[in-house]
């Protein structure tokens, strides 16, 4: 047999061993073959702060992404930059494929790099396995200690369409600043029948500023309400409960919070029943 095609046959029965990833596997950070392209799970979402600024590899925080493989990702304290390779790994590695829209609320050398007088990108950003229209990106009037603001998009999820919002209320001990922001998120929340709240809102689930939120959404985490009878899973490494899936007129069916060695927030992650 010639050599060349006897490495044909031996690359193919290589293919043919590997198989496709289902979509639940764990990827362990690893890449993948060219031909054991994985797929989306269609009903999945995700928020996940990256942290920033932190010393993390952009091909680890891929790999922790397409260990879950949402149809959607919400990602705060996003630099543009950052965000583009992680894509491009996601879809060099993994065979997953996202469109990406931003939501910049500020450009900050110290944060996103670039020159001195033109600094990186920084704020929110939606990565979509479907395609995106009607982006708004919107600045809190007030961001506190720090611009502040939210983004929406609307998108495929679990074969319909749907408004998905991203945010990054303002820091811990700025109370009364996130009760604004949270109003202002809220009212357009409310235009919609069906919407998908994604984000780091920097309260715990009875923190009063988040009321507003509560009144016209439920937690993809079943168990976790505004109330002394909520017992809400922690997402941050300092075991408090700061990002959310709010869901408006979905029911979820399953939820998973995963801690993760590349940020002081873990990834939340949440599957949906019929959008």
């Amino acid at each position: 047999m010639p050599l060349l095609a006897g490495a044909a046959i031996l690359a193919l029965v290589c293919v043919a061993l590997v198989g496709r990833g289902a979509p639940g596997d764990d990827l362990s950070g690893r890449s993948l073959p060219a031909d054991a392209v994985r797929d989306v799970v269609p009903n999945r979402v995700m928020t996940w702060n990256l942290c920033n600024p932190c010393d993390t590899d952009n091909a680890d925080r891929a790999a922790q992404i397409a260990a879950y493989a949402p149809q959607v990702v919400g990602l705060q304290e996003a630099c543009v930059r950052d965000v583009e390779k992680i894509r491009d790994h996601l879809e060099n590695l993994y065979g997953l494929v996202y469109h990406v829209e931003y939501g910049t609320v500020l450009r900050n050398w110290g944060r996103c790099g670039g020159m001195l007088w033109s600094p990186g990108a920084y704020g929110q950003a939606v990565l979509s396995a479907a395609p995106m229209t009607d982006r708004v990106d919107v600045e809190y009037p007030d961001g506190g200690s720090e611009d502040r603001g939210y983004m929406a998009v609307t998108t495929m999820v679990g074969g319909r369409s749907v408004r998905v919002f991203n945010t990054h209320l303002a820091e811990r001990r700025q109370e009364a600043v996130r009760a604004e922001q949270a109003a202002v998120l809220a009212a357009e929340v409310a235009r919609h029948d069906r919407a998908i709240v994604l984000g780091d809102f920097n309260a715990v689930p009875d923190a009063p500023e988040l009321g507003r939120m509560w009144a016209l959404a439920a937690d993809a985490d079943p168990r976790c309400r505004p109330s002394a009878a909520g017992t809400c899973e922690p997402t941050t490494d300092w075991h408090s409960k700061f990002d959310y899936v709010f869901l408006r007129g979905i029911a979820p069916l399953a939820h998973r919070v995963r801690p993760t060695p590349y940020s002081d927030h873990h990834l939340f992650q949440a599957d949906l029943g019929p959008v």
